[in-house]
């Protein structure tokens, strides 16, 4: 899952990022309202995390934005705005959920899984391929009737492969949404990665799903008989 966060505090912004990661999502961080909205206008996210005092432009604002704009990616408000007309505000808006600062981490998420799960137009959906199922709302793997236990990391690689079905995913590419932006540095780490989730994914079915390319990245497709 792909989540903007907009949070004007630096390190409110890293430790939620961090937090977030750790579940396996992968996360972008707008530092004001401006960047806030030109993220969102312009990528495809499944989640907006959103303060309402932001630099630039308020929360209200670009939420107000992105909705007239058509984008209906679905937004949670977290925010020390705890007055009921602003909850109202937010809501009316086309906010789907509205929790105050400070919150407990673990509320957060189950909030965010709960706004998932309602459905977005942003394209998250159960995916299919062979007889590999991962639902990205419940976060559940499968092969047939068997389900998977990923760790964090894995779920969050097996996921951006099944999102990109079908095309070369590039080890800088896992490499920068698994760790981060600016990652640089050796591939045998994204290597290694492919080869844990594979033990769990592959190696025990006939059918393998996960293929390399070699030099270039890796893609999920059923292999050809």
């Amino acid at each position: 899952m792909k989540v903007l966060l907009v949070e004007d505090d630096p390190r409110a912004a890293a430790s939620l990022e961090r937090s977030l990661r750790e579940q396996g999502f992968s996360v972008e961080v707008a530092l004001d309202g401006l960047k806030g909205l030109e993220l969102g206008k312009s990528a495809s996210f499944d989640c907006l995390i959103l303060d309402v005092m932001l630099p630039g432009m308020d929360g209200f604002s670009l939420l107000w934005e992105l909705r007239t704009a058509g984008i209906e990616t679905p937004v949670m408000f977290l925010t020390a705005r705890d007055t009921l007309p602003d909850k109202v505000r937010g809501l009316e808006l086309g906010g789907g959920d509205y929790l105050v600062k400070p919150f407990a981490f673990s509320e957060l998420l189950l909030r965010i899984n709960n706004l998932l799960s309602r459905g977005s137009t942003t394209g998250a959906k159960t995916w299919v391929i062979g007889d590999l199922t991962v639902n990205p709302f419940q976060r559940k793997v499968y092969r047939g009737a068997d389900r998977l236990d990923l760790s964090s990391q894995e779920y969050a690689l097996l996921e951006l492969l099944v999102r990109n079905a079908g095309h070369i995913v590039t080890r800088t590419r896992i490499a920068e949404e698994l760790w981060d932006l600016s990652y640089q540095g050796d591939p045998n780490l994204v290597d290694a990665a492919v080869r844990r989730l594979r033990k769990k994914v592959d190696d025990p079915y006939p059918q393998k799903i996960i293929q390399t390319r070699r030099g270039v990245g890796y893609l999920v497709e059923p292999a050809h008989a």
